[in-house]
């Protein structure tokens, strides 16, 4: 990259390619050649020792020829030493020096060279680490900031727009239903017409169709965000660092099956309330429903690639000890949790359901709930675009990342305003007469996840990844279990928050 000024930046990034595709002819070529530069430094210039600070490597694709035409075939000794007319061995080799390219084509001999360059450098051992994470200043931190000051600036109209309409409405409202029931008390008159949320009091807290795949999926998002925020938060301070190898997964891994007690009591608490009795098929709902498509989903996508003869497929012991901490730690953790949750008080909700449901009047177009549950992600998704574009790099082009406090911000801007959005929009199906709350506040903040999904699929192009079967597999595949993991934890968040809402409305009103 190059700079304001026209400096030239470096790129950095686990491994390199073994060729490229030319964007004007469409002939491959293959990096035959590689310049590994190895730096290092003297703590103590009394001391003779040093210590290896830096370590890169430059791929060049060199279409090489032996000095006075000699042919070799690869196997003759006497190739061994004939020097190359493309490759001097008294000079470093630069891309000024190539000629030509290695074009990768039937019948070509291609030869492989490689160049060592030792470099002094002042880099201290503790901060070896820094040229590769900031890769020369490649993407100023203004970038993040500007993401976050345009998320910061979304939360901020949510939260003006939320208190001009739902302050003032319910105060409004509260403040007429009890004067309303009231004049009811003093004339005895129990034929006072009533209008607005009130109205479905009597249903509002009805327990939803599929109640218990409702409250699986509340439980696991719960799960899934206290790890994320965890391993988020833990990777800011700078326990879980890029210089770590495997630290992160492992990270992952542990806090994820941990927080099984949280799901598990999640998950339990919300179906006592509903009046579930299939309290045992719930909780192994809870502890095998997500974390099964992923681990089936990898198991297959491995298996595959070990018939590739891929080094992307992991170990058979590894899985095999990953299918153990699933079945030994997390499964008995949400069972636990669920314990508790169910032997807990159940969850009091301050009105009486009716035995009949009411009739739902057919809303207005703009209220109908699927627009609520499909548009309104576009507004978290856009508070967390930039950072989302990043993360994205990260994980698909061999980039380190490592701006995890931007990302920590990023994530709580991404839930305020899921859970914002969330409530006013289950206020205004309140006020339309819909009690059915429970999976529209759940779809509402959980359409971010579909936007993310969508945007996935364009900025595969970016890729420019190969054109086989199983590229477009892994890619749609983990990218689908990413975003159905986001999906969970932003639609329990606006299901939480919804129900807190709910609770609280219908606490200050007298009902008869």
């Amino acid at each position: 990259g190059l700079t304001a000024t026209g400096q030239k930046q470096k790129h950095y990034a686990g491994g390199f390619p073994i060729g490229f595709v030319a964007s004007d002819t469409g002939e491959t070529y293959v990096y035959n050649h590689v310049n590994i530069i190895i730096d290092y430094h003297q703590r103590d210039p009394d001391v003779q020792g040093y210590r290896v600070v830096g370590f890169a490597v430059e791929p060049m694709s060199i279409k090489h020829e032996f000095q006075g035409g000699f042919d070799w075939d690869g196997q003759e000794t006497e190739g061994w030493t004939k020097q190359l007319s493309t490759c001097s061995s008294n000079a470093h080799m630069e891309r000024s020096m190539i000629r030509a390219n290695q074009v990768v084509k039937r019948g070509e001999k291609i030869l492989y060279t490689y160049d060592v360059t030792w470099r002094a450098s002042e880099t201290m051992w503790a901060s070896r680490w820094d040229v590769y994470l900031n890769e020369d200043h490649l993407v100023p931190a203004q970038v993040h900031w500007y993401s976050i000051t345009n998320s910061i600036l979304v939360v901020v109209f949510l939260s003006l727009l939320v208190i001009s309409i739902l302050v003032r409405n319910l105060k409004r409202d509260i403040a007429g239903y009890n004067a309303i029931a009231a004049l009811a008390d003093e004339e005895n008159d129990d034929d006072v017409e009533e209008t607005g949320w009130k109205l479905v009091h009597a249903d509002v807290f009805r327990p939803p169709s599929a109640s218990m795949l409702y409250t699986v999926f509340v439980g696991t998002g719960v799960q899934i965000f206290i790890t994320t925020l965890s391993i988020i938060c833990f990777s800011a301070i700078g326990f879980l660092s890029p210089a770590r190898r495997g630290s992160l997964m492992t990270a992952s891994l542990v806090f994820y099956m941990l927080c099984g007690v949280v799901a598990g009591y999640v998950s339990s608490r919300i179906y006592k309330s509903f009046r579930g009795r299939q309290w045992q098929l719930c909780t192994i709902l809870t502890a095998t429903l997500f974390p099964g498509i992923a681990f089936f989903v990898f198991l297959f996508f491995n298996i595959v690639l070990y018939f590739l003869h891929s080094s992307a497929s992991a170990p058979f012991l590894d899985v095999i000890i990953v299918a153990a901490m699933w079945c030994c730690v997390s499964i008995p953790l949400v069972f636990l949790g669920a314990y508790f949750g169910y032997k807990g008080k159940t969850l009091e909700y301050p009105t009486v359901t009716s035995t009949i449901a009411r009739a739902i009047p057919t809303p207005a177009p703009l209220l109908h709930p699927w627009v609520g549950m499909t548009v309104t992600g576009v507004v978290p998704f856009a508070a967390a675009y930039v950072e989302f574009f990043f993360i994205m790099t990260s994980m698909w082009m061999d980039q380190f990342y490592y701006v995890f406090g931007f990302t920590l911000i990023v994530f709580l801007i991404l839930c305020i305003t899921c859970a914002e959005v969330t409530v006013l929009l289950v206020y205004y199906q309140l006020c339309a007469e819909n009690h059915r709350w429970w999976w529209y506040s759940f779809f509402t903040s959980g359409s971010t996840a579909m936007y993310m999904f969508v945007y996935s699929i364009f900025w595969f192009r970016t890729l420019e990844a190969s054109r086989m079967l199983m590229t477009y597999l892994l890619y749609f595949g983990y990218m689908f279990l990413f975003c159905f993991a986001m999906f969970l934890v932003t639609g329990s968040v606006g299901t939480l928050i919804s129900l807190w809402f709910v609770r609280k409305i219908f606490a200050t009103i007298k009902i008869d």
